[in-house]
């Protein structure tokens, strides 16, 4: 099957090099370039492994090669959406790093500009391919777990001084950093909210502007979810978990980078039984899942996983539980 031509914008995310890395490695991409127009940042990018070897060209040279089908969108946080707009009006399927930005007018132009030309817009929060994900997923589409009445999560990590001044950049803190990756999940889990409150605070001992230790609670009508995230917890990585409670049982993952799941229902299905049994799944790679099924999509073998109103809730959520304005 021929390979899909792709290209990468940016190298100052977070997400960059492991994106491009998993591209390099699955057999359905051609890699035909990436863009950096910072010069610092391309100097370092280049002397990395992944970048080994690469075309490096103007967005412009990109765009314009012949039979380019998508771009991976890894510009730094602030540069995220007017990148994916040209992509997008360029006719191109895209894969946008999170958060979307701060404006959701702006999201939306990009969403529905998408829409009207059947293009995809792939977000990358990076639990959505996880086993432990995939396998929550089936439980809750069978109707094992019931009605979800309870949604709780965790993301935190200690954040190093240097970071912490870059991530200070935005209002929003760990919330708009970290916990899109588990609102994500929860909008997929419950649906948009009625309601969401935040409660976000400064508790370091550092001279930073950072919002540091926030706290944000959705409302339903018959569900509450918590989502939870800090820049200040030992062994985080550790802690970080999501928990759905549902009529018919309980799916509880952590940690969630190298997930266990703990499950219990109220009545047997299959090989999954009443009292809580553990499953294993340790290290898995990260992006592998998200790349594979973006080529399904791009190729009109299936339906992409997540509509563009999944993703347009998720970014007033994420928005509205960092205490952000949705639009800026």
């Amino acid at each position: 099957m021929e390979r899909i031509k792709i290209g990468q914008i940016g190298v100052g995310h977070a997400h960059a090099e492991g994106k491009i890395a998993a591209l390099r490695e699955s057999p359905d991409y051609d890699v035909v370039g990436v863009v950096e127009p910072d010069p610092e940042l391309r100097h370092a990018a280049q002397g990395r492994a992944n970048y080994r070897d690469l075309l490096w060209m103007t967005q412009e040279q990109l765009l314009n090669t012949p039979g380019l089908k998508a771009v991976a969108v890894e510009t730094r946080v602030a540069d995220l959406l007017a990148t994916a707009e040209t992509c997008v009006n360029a006719g191109l399927h895209i894969h946008l790093d999170k958060p979307a930005g701060t404006s959701l007018s702006h999201f939306k132009r990009i969403l529905d500009s998408a829409s009207r030309q059947h293009l995809l817009v792939q977000m990358g929060y990076m639990y959505r391919y996880s086993p432990a994900v995939v396998l929550m997923r089936e439980f809750l589409n069978k109707g094992w777990l019931g009605e979800a009445f309870e949604v709780h999560t965790v993301m935190s990590k200690v954040v190093s001084p240097r970071k912490r001044r870059r991530l200070a950049a935005f209002s929003g803190g760990m919330m708009f950093e970290l916990g899109c990756h588990i609102m994500d999940l929860v909008i997929g889990v419950l649906g948009k909210p009625n309601s969401v409150t935040a409660f976000h605070q400064h508790a370091a001992a550092i001279d930073d502007p950072l919002e540091d230790n926030m706290l944000a609670v959705l409302t339903y009508p018959k569900a509450l979810a918590t989502v939870k995230s800090s820049a200040m917890e030992v062994e985080g990585f550790a802690r970080r978990q999501f928990t759905v409670c549902g009529t018919g049982g309980t799916f509880h993952i952590q940690p969630l980078d190298a997930p266990d799941v703990r499950v219990a229902l109220s009545e047997v299905h299959q090989r999954y039984g009443r009292k809580y049994q553990t499953l294993h799944f340790g290290p898995y790679d990260r992006y592998v899942g998200d790349v594979a099924d973006m080529a399904k999509v791009i190729r009109g073998e299936k339906d992409a996983d997540f509509s563009y109103d999944h993703d347009y809730n998720v970014q007033a959520a994420i928005l509205q539980a960092s205490a952000m304005p949705l639009d800026a």
